[in-house]
This record gives C-alpha cells, structure tokens and sequence, in this order.
C-alpha cells in the first residue's frame, strides 16, 4: 500500500506537470536533437576584386577592394550599393576603416607610400554623399583607432568623438556637415588647443589632444570606446594598446567642448598602473570588443592578446576605477591546437565577434567559437584557398547579425539558442541564480539545479535556505524529510513543510490535511518546550506564535483545520496548549465548542464575551436560556446592544425560564426595551410582559394598560389572557380596565365598586354615549352603591341628572326615612316636568301653524298660470320656444326638452341615466304602437304612454337646470373637464 509520503510526491510531480521525473539527480536527461550553437550560410555576393578592407554596423556594409575601390550595400536592401574610386582622392595606401555604430559616418586611414612625399590622411565620408572630405588638421597623425558617440543618432553630426593614433595620443573632435560647414576646408566643428596643464608633445602644445597613452613612445591605440552612463553625466572610456588595456571613469558636462576632456583631466597625475590593466605582448595588435544587452552599456568585454583572452564584467554604477574591474576579469587561455605545424609560431587572431556566452576568433584560415564559461570550443570552420583568405569577423553592435568575409567571399552566422547548456556551467561553479536564471525554461535542467543548490546549502548547515530550495525542487519527500529529522532541525523542516503545502493544488485535500497537522504539530511542540523553559513571555515565544498564528490564518490551512477540528483540538489539548485552543476556534469560526467550554469550565463571562464577538446570532438562541441562569445583567445588556439583530420571539425559552427577583428584573427591562425602543408589536412579547408586571409590579402594569388605549384592534397584548392573568392575581384595578375594553360595562363597574368608588364613576362615564339605557343603569348601581353600602343621601342626591331622577333612586332607601330628606329634589324634578310639558305644547302650536301654511301654498299653486309669448326663446339653444316640445318653471326660465335633456344627462348619476335611457327607449316603442295600446291602465285612469313620460318629466324636469338643486351642487365643477384639458389647451395655442 502506497504511503501517504509517496502519494504526496506523486502528486507534486503530476503538479508541476512533468514528465516521469523518478530519477532527477541520479541519471542525466536526454533532450531532443538541436542545431549546433553557430551555423554558418553564405551569401550571394561575389566582390569584384580581393577585399582588403571591410566594416558592418546598422546592416550596412562598406569594403576596400585590392583595386583601390570603396564598395557600400545595404545588406537589408541589397539593390542599394555603390561604388567610389579612391584614386581620385589619394595615392596613399588605406590602412583601416571605421564605421559609426548607425553606420552614417565613415572614416579612412591612409598611410604615405614614401615618408618624404606624404604625411598619413584620415578622411570622412557620409553615407549620404558620395564624396570623401578631408581635413589639414588630421594630416599630422597616423589615426588607428576611433571611439565613437554610441549615444548618436544624427546622420549629419557624429557627436563628440575620440581619435587614437599610433604614437598613443587620443584626440577629441565632432564632425558636423551642417549648414555651410558641409563645403568648408574643414570639417571637425571643434578642435580645441590643449590646456596648459596637459602634458606637451615634443615641447609644443597640440591641438585637441586630450590624453597621451603613449608618452613620446610608438604605441598605438589599438581600439577606443566610451559610453555614457543613462540618467547621469558620467562618462567610462576605454583605451586598448597592444599591451594595457586603459580605463577612465568621470564626470562631464554636454556643454563643455571639448566634453570627454573633463573625464581625463583627473588622470593626469595619477600613476600609470592605477588606470590599465597590463599583459605582456610582443604582438603588434590587440582587439577589444563588447557585448550589450541593452545597446546602451557594455555588461562585458573580451581583450584579445598574444598571452590569451581577457575576459570580464562590468557594472556602470560600481566600476568606478581600473581595480574593480580587474577583480572581475579572468585570462582564458586560446582553444587548442593553435599550431598547423609544431615546428611553426603559433597564430593569433585578427580579428573577434563577442556574443553573450561564446566568442569567435578569426584567423587568417579559419574561425574556432569558444565558450567563455567552461573554455571548450564549440564550433570550428576552416577557409579554402577558393575563398581566399579570411578577413575579418564582424558582429554588428546594433542587430547582433555576424559576418564574416573572406577575399572573395561573404558569409553569415547564425547563433541558435547559445544559452541552452549554459546553466551547467553555472551550476558546476555553484552559480546558483545564474543557473536558475538560463534553466528556468526547462523544467527538468532547472529541478537539478534546485536539487544541487539544495545538497549544497544541507552541506553547508544552511537548512533554512536548504529547504526553501528543497520544497521549490521535485524529489523524494520522505527522504528530505528524513534528512531534516536526522540532523534534529524541526524549524527547516518546518518551512520546507510549508512550501510544499502553498503548492499543493485545493482539491488534494489527503494531502493538505497531512501536511497541515505536521505543520501545527512542529509549532505545538516548539511552543511547548518554550513554554517549558519558563520563557513563555519571551521574544523568542512571541515569534513563534507570531508564526503559528499566521500560519493557520492562511486560507487554505483554514479550511483544514475546519474540516479536521477534532484532531486539531486533540493535539492542542495533549500539548496543554489552551490559549492556541482558544484562538484556533477563532479562526476557524468554532465559536460553538469555544463557548461549550466556558460553560463546561464555568466561565460564564467568558462564554459571554466570546458570543459577543462573533456573528452567528443562532449561538445567542442557543446558549441565551444558560446565561439567563448564570449572568443576566450582563446577557440583557449585550441583547440590548444587538438591538434588531436580534428576534425576541425566539429568545422567549431563555426569558420565560427565569426565577428570582434579579432574573424577572432583567428580563422585564429587556421587554421593555424590544417594546420601547425597538416598536415591537408580537403579542408573545406583549402578553410576557404583562405576566411579570402582574406577578411583580401592578404600577406598572397599570402604565402599561393605559399606554395601550382603549381601543381593542390597536392594542398589542392579548386581553382575554390578561384579564384571566389579572384575575388569578387579584389586580382588581387592572381586571376593571380590562372589563371596559371587552365593553362589559355592568362588570367593570361591579368590580370598580369593590376598589373604589372614583373608578366605578369613570368607568360610568367611558360607557358608550349612545346607549343611554345602559349609562342610566350604570349610574343607578353607583347610587344603589352610595346608598346601600355608605347611607349618604347627599351623596346619592349628587347623581340627579338627565338620566337618573329622584322617582329612580327613591326605591334605594329605607320606609323610614321622611320626605324632608328628598323635599328639595322632588321640587326641582316637577319643575322640570312642568317646563318640559309646556315647551311641547309650543312645539306643537308650531307645527299645526306651518301645515297650515303648507295647505295655502298648494292651494293657491293650483290656481296659478302664466303667458308664453311667441317670441320666447329657449335659454339654451336661444331657438324659438314653441317650435318644439318645451318645459316651463315657475321661475320663468324655459327649456326645449331635448336642449334640457342635453344639459342635465351628463350631471346624472349612472342610475338615473340607465333609467332615463330604459324610459326613452319605452316612450319610442309606444309611439309606434297602435292605439288600442294607449288605453288607460290602473285606478289612476293614465295610459301607459302618459305614465311613462310623466316619468320622464319627474327626472329631468324635476327642478330648473339653473335654479335647482343640481346648479348648487355643481357650483365647483371646472369649466374644462380633466380629459379635455390638454385637447383645448393644444386648440388655444
């Protein structure tokens, strides 16, 4: 059966998605077939004379021909080329040529066929013209090196540039071609005299001199070079002789002309050997070139010598001086064999090609590549007689492309992946980063690399870093888990257990929950000696704890941990470790168990503050009615804090469980504050506040009651409940209140009268107003009350009213008692009758006088008549009158009956309109009937013609439209209804 440790490693293999990987670090990997690191093609270009001479820079070509011809190509746009003649310009013999970096400025060297008719010459030629310029001032001195402004981009101005010549001098200079200056004499835009604190040359000052190398001595400038620092005004300068190589580091300022000179000007009194670096040679030459990785500033170089290849770094921010560049360079010797003949000199290269690993050395026969790292050569290319011979190597500083050209022959290299074995090299040299670095693409080279770094650091006692690199790297779980048990370093194993958890996927949970109890039982164990030791205040325990507390903070341990509580908890309880116990149900969200063992320990408080602090508002429902018991003070003022958070209803098991006055004290003002301040109207709440203010305090459930109302719909608490409530503990007074809300009045004030006689007359007087009967008899058991129980007739006498006479009270009191007591009151109640009796008397003389009146009216209203004229109009539709059927008012206003009909319709109502509609459609239907219909019906002797349009009559003819009711009541009525407003609006407009 496969153990969990192997599953485990199984796993993180498959994780990182490679292949069978078993057997890393044991047997090498085999890679699939790769073209070699150079590969070499030629080109389709043959020159038309032996090339002596040739440059590249900026994919573009310039070339000497042995028949004194300058050949130019475009290497990107072959069809751009050009030739020019150099016969036409000089008879001397060219010597070298230099081409800037963006390959627009181009400068020849000449040297004098005989020394008594011709100085040297240096001439420019722009890739703009075709026209080689010259200057007098460059005639003096045989040039043999260039250090050019790699900062310029300018086709028509080279920038500050420095001249070497063979006798070691360095000249400053710019070449311009703008304005006039293109067809000036001369073309360098400065060519300063030479300070007076410079050294002089041969006792005379010399004109843009800068700096003397060779100090009156032969020794050639065999390359120059110089680069700005980026974002500064630092300059480094590099100056190669066939022996020293120079190097000068400074400030400078762009406005100053000439600008490099104020780089050299602090080594002027500086002694020799603390600005190059020497190797004997008794060649004639060195080459020096550099490798960038941005095109801005060298990162390293390589200086050819007769002694072998000087190979180093460089750093622009640190490389301040010729000494930390030297401890960075080491001498690598010249690949084997470099003798044709054993018999023979050895051969040296003419020219190199530096990429970031590897260099080329060109001979005159053949081009070796060498690896800068491990020293082996990796490519090797001799050169037949049919190509003539070699020339020269070029890497071309802007696009990394090499050529190399023989006498009759061009050819290209292409470099292929030159880093894919580089990380070995490094890695054997315990260069771990830069291992990393070039391996890191492959999975399998950068596991080994990990895997040795690791070995390495374990060997080194480095265990923390050692399992770092363990955990980043595939290998044997169990056995790196071993080697940290072995040699007792719980912490490495600790982290190394760590890493390999954050990369393990989510869904590998055997996995995780393994790694995680390892992990929680290093740092319980660790805790614990500590603890053990008497330390626990110390920084050394905050640390770890510190540590443990962010480890099972982390999502994914989390999760775990909620998932496997149970085991946790048992380790903790078996390391004693209660306050991590504590904390971890914290994090994990166990509030649950944390609060169980309070209560379990009788930390009641301590329960308290731990529900407080978590959300989950199910845990105060649950451990509610146990607090209650223990700490109610403490549990009503946190209810009281959670405000609406809380339900009320469902803590009623933790309310209605209490006993004692200090428990029913809380829990009342709990109530209290959910009615209060929280508005709550559920009757449960309401009907459990009345219990305890009946049990406990009558004062104020009185308060309560009255602050409910009288009116029953409105109130909150049960009333049927309550009066039983109120009933069983004889809160009298309560049951009075309660019997007025159920309007069982005579109860009310039957149980009034038995507290006092004040509620017994209130309650008489909230009776219903309406039911005099039941106010009466109200009363009457008040006065039978004041009369039976206390004997007062003055008292009685005082409830004489509208409702209760003396004839109603006097059967109350006793046979014996004389009508002296009641002379006064039986006066005044005869009186009464006497007044009443008369004011109906003239209510009825009143009456009889106003339908007399009534009778006259109608009398005479039957009489009455009135002349129509025949110019009479309608008021309406001003038509004549009597045109068409017609109804006159006694007010004088006069209506056809359709114009009346017309107008009325719309303020009937909808029944009167249904009506009328029925009544129109039967008038219609009798008129086309014949007349036997018409005959009369009923006792009224009407037919049902007459009948029906006497109805009409009655409805619209009623009342005048403008005198009548219907004119008053539509007296607001707007002109314009709402649905025509916007309709006569748009016609107005």
């Amino acid at each position: 059966m496969t153990s969990l440790f192997d599953q485990l490693e199984q796993v993180s293999l498959r994780t990182k998605g490679s292949s069978d990987l078993s057997s890393l670090g044991v047997m090498d990997v085999l890679l699939d077939e790769e073209p070699a690191i150079f590969t070499k093609s030629k080109k389709d270009f043959t020159p038309l004379d032996k090339v002596t001479h040739v440059v590249i820079a900026n994919k573009f070509m310039v070339l000497a021909m042995a028949n004194n011809v300058l050949f130019r190509m475009n290497l990107h746009s072959p069809s751009e080329r050009n030739e020019i003649s150099l016969n036409k310009y000089t008879q001397g013999k060219l010597t070298n040529l230099f081409l800037d970096p963006t390959g627009n400025h181009l400068f020849l060297t000449f040297a004098s066929k005989s020394k008594s008719t011709e100085m040297p010459e240096l001439m420019y030629l722009s890739r703009k013209s075709d026209k080689i310029k010259t200057s007098g001032k460059f005639r003096t001195n045989e040039f043999t090196a260039i250090g050019w402004n790699n900062m310029n981009e300018s086709d028509s101005t080279t920038g500050p540039i420095l001249l070497g010549t063979s006798k070691g001098l360095i000249f400053e200079t710019e070449i311009s071609l703008e304005g006039d200056k293109f067809f000036a004499p001369s073309l360098e835009q400065y060519w300063r005299q030479l300070p007076n604190y410079l050294p002089l040359y041969g006792n005379k000052e010399v004109d843009g001199l800068v700096f003397d190398i060779g100090k009156n001595t032969n020794t050639p400038v065999t390359t120059l070079e110089y680069f700005q620092v980026p974002g500064t005004n630092k300059y480094m300068i590099f100056a190669a002789t066939p022996s020293r190589l120079y190097y000068f580091y400074g400030s400078a300022e762009m406005e100053e002309k000439p600008v490099l000179q104020q780089v050299f000007q602090k080594y002027l009194n500086v002694s020799e050997t603390d600005i190059f670096l020497a190797s004997e040679s008794r060649l004639g030459y060195s080459r020096l070139q550099f490798w960038s990785e941005n095109l801005i500033m060298p990162n390293q170089f390589a200086w050819v010598t007769e002694k072998g290849i000087y190979f180093g770094q460089i750093d622009d921010l640190k490389d301040n001086r010729i000494a930390t560049v030297k401890d960075k360079v080491s001498l690598l010797p010249y690949p084997k064999p470099l003798y044709e003949d054993y018999s023979q000199s050895p051969k040296y290269p003419i020219a190199i090609a530096l990429t970031e690993f590897h260099i080329l050395l060109a001979y005159t026969d053949s081009i070796k590549g060498m690896c800068l790292l491990s020293k082996e050569v990796v490519y090797e290319d001799q050169y037949n007689e049919a190509f003539g011979k070699l020339v020269s190597v070029i890497r071309d500083s802007r696009t990394g492309d090499i050529w190399a050209l023989s006498e009759n022959a061009m050819f290209r290299f292409k470099v292929h992946r030159e880093e894919r074995n580089i990380w070995q090299i490094f890695c054997v040299n315990n260069q771990f980063d830069l291992a990393k670095k070039y391996s890191r693409g492959n999975e399998v080279c950068y596991n080994q690399v990990l895997l040795k770094e690791a070995d390495m650091l374990f060997e080194q006692k480095e265990y923390i870093l050692s399992a770092q690199r363990f955990a980043e790297a595939q290998s044997s779980f169990e056995e790196i888990c071993l080697k940290f048990l072995k040699v007792d370093e719980p912490d490495s194993l600790k982290i190394f257990l760590r890493n390999k958890l954050s990369a393990l996927d989510p869904k590998q949970k055997t996995q995780i929950t393994m790694l995680v109890v390892w992990v929680v039982e290093l740092y319980l164990t660790k805790l614990e000696e500590i603890r053990l030791q008497g330390l626990e205040k110390s920084a050394s325990y905050d640390e770890v704890q510190k540590q443990f507390e962010t480890f099972i903070a982390l999502q994914e341990v989390a999760d775990c941990i909620r998932s496997n509580k149970s085991t946790i908890y048992e380790l903790m309880e078996s390391h004693g470790d209660k306050g991590n116990l504590i904390k971890l149900t914290i994090v994990s969200k166990d509030f649950e168990r944390l609060i169980r063992h309070h209560i379990f320990k009788n930390n009641f408080r301590d329960a308290l503050e731990v529900l407080k602090s978590q959300n989950n508002f199910e845990l105060y429902y649950q451990f509610a009615p146990v607090l209650m018991q223990e700490v109610p003070k403490p549990l009503v003022n946190t209810l009281i804090d959670q405000g609406k958070k809380l339900g009320p209803l469902r803590l009623l098991p933790a309310l209605v469980s209490c006993n004692g006055e200090l428990h029913y004290l809380e829990v009342i003002r709990y109530l209290e504050f959910c009615i209060v301040k929280l508005k709550n109207a559920d009757k449960a709440i309401h009907n459990l506040l009345v219990s305890f203010y009946a049990k406990y305090d009558s004062k104020k459930l009185m308060e309560y009651l009255n602050s409910q109302g009288q009116e029953v719909s409105l109130i909150n608490y049960d009333v049927y409940f309550t009066l039983r409530l109120c009933a069983e503990q004889q809160q009298n007074e309560a049951c009075v209140k309660l019997y007025g809300l159920l309007n069982l009045w005579e109860s009310a004030v039957d149980l009034a009268l038995k507290v006092n006689l004040e509620l017994a007359k209130t309650m008489a007087d909230m009776s219903p107003e309406n039911d005099l009967e039941l106010k009466k008899k109200l009363w009457l058991k008040i006065a039978e009350h004041v009369v039976s129980e206390k004997n007062d007739i003055q008292e009685a006498m005082k409830y004489l009213s509208d409702l209760i006479k003396i004839e109603d009270i006097l059967p109350f009191f006793s046979d014996f008692l004389t009508i002296d007591h009641f002379k006064d009151a039986i006066c005044n109640s005869l009186r009464e009758y006497n007044q009443k009796i008369q004011a109906l008397k003239e209510e009825m003389e009143e009456a009889t006088n106003s339908a007399e009146q009534v009778r006259n009216e109608i009398h005479s209203f039957r009489n009455c008549f009135t002349y129509i004229s025949s110019a009479d109009k309608c008021e309406v539709c001003n038509m004549i009158l009597m045109v068409r059927p017609f109804y006159f008012f006694p007010c004088n206003h006069m209506f056809h009956s359709d114009c009346l009909l017309a107008e009325l319709e719309p303020c009937l109502g909808m029944t009167k309109k249904n009506r009328l509609s029925d009544l129109e459609k039967q008038l219609e239907s009798l008129n086309t009937q014949s007349n036997s219909d018409n005959n009369s019906t009923g006792l009224s002797g009407m037919t049902r013609r007459d009948q029906v349009k006497a109805e009409i009559d009655n409805i619209i003819a009623s009342e005048c439209l403008y005198c009548g009711e219907n004119m008053i009541r539509n007296v607001d009525k707007p002109f314009i209804e709402d649905f025509e407003y916007e309709s006569i609006t748009r016609e107005w407009q």
